[in-house]
């Protein structure tokens, strides 16, 4: 497997669990307000970290961590996923995996061999705008169709989630974004926030007013909407 990067610690990433997170690279997409931007357009570049060594990092610290987050990255690129992740199972953790959705057969494959507990699966936008979005013009929306409707009739803990920014996200591709994912278990929007590593560093957030304004029109749809990254 080969690894990015490691948090050994967060109280963030794995919802209600003490965790740490396991980086993957490589990705699929080329969203241009993505934050990993190394990971995602250049993974070689990246240090690269031994596996037996989180392992054993994971092996000491059984009962102080509580769960494991495999992201990237998108992770379900990784052919060697499975086998890892089932290093992780065998020292009892769950395992939260982030995915762009767009390999609907590893997904589900992974949940059928009880590799995962939790899925946060991005929704990059209204599907009519998931093209500009992801900055791959000729992308196949039924991919992440059949991934938003797996989840949802799945036994799976799992979250859809959105990185708002002004330029790709208004009003109406929210009301789109509810209609699709209507009666889903949560919704999570993510305020958008500049960094050094993003690949195209020309977006700008909306402001927490605003995010709770887009909040408030979703709950018509979703009953559990909430707002991340905002101060």
């Amino acid at each position: 497997m080969r690894i990015h990067g490691f948090n050994k610690l967060t109280l963030l990433d794995y919802p209600g669990k003490v965790g740490c997170t396991v980086f993957l690279g490589g990705c699929n997409f080329r969203c241009p307000f993505c934050h990993n931007a190394g990971l995602v357009i250049s993974p070689e570049k990246e240090p690269l970290l031994d596996e037996e060594e989180i392992l054993s990092v994971l092996k000491k610290r059984q009962g102080i961590l509580e769960g494991v987050c495999i992201t990237g990255g998108e992770p379900t690129l990784s052919d060697d996923l499975g086998e890892f992740l089932g290093k992780i199972k065998q020292l009892d953790y769950p395992v939260k995996l982030d995915t762009n959705g767009y390999k609907p057969w590893i997904l589900k494959e992974l949940a059928q061999e009880k590799l995962i507990d939790y899925v946060a699966m991005d929704i990059k936008n209204s599907r009519q705008k998931y093209a500009v979005t992801t900055g791959i013009p000729e992308i196949d929306i039924t991919r992440i169709e059949e991934s938003v409707s797996y989840l949802m009739e799945s036994p799976l803990e799992y979250e859809f989630r959105t990185t708002v920014t002004r330029e790709l996200h208004q009003t109406s591709d929210f009301i789109a974004i509810g209609e699709w994912l209507k009666g889903c278990s949560r919704y999570y929007l993510q305020a958008y926030r500049e960094t050094e590593n993003v690949i195209s560093p020309v977006f700008s957030g909306y402001d927490g007013a605003q995010l709770h304004q887009f909040a408030d029109l979703l709950r018509e749809w979703i009953s559990t909407v909430e707002i991340r990254g905002t101060d």
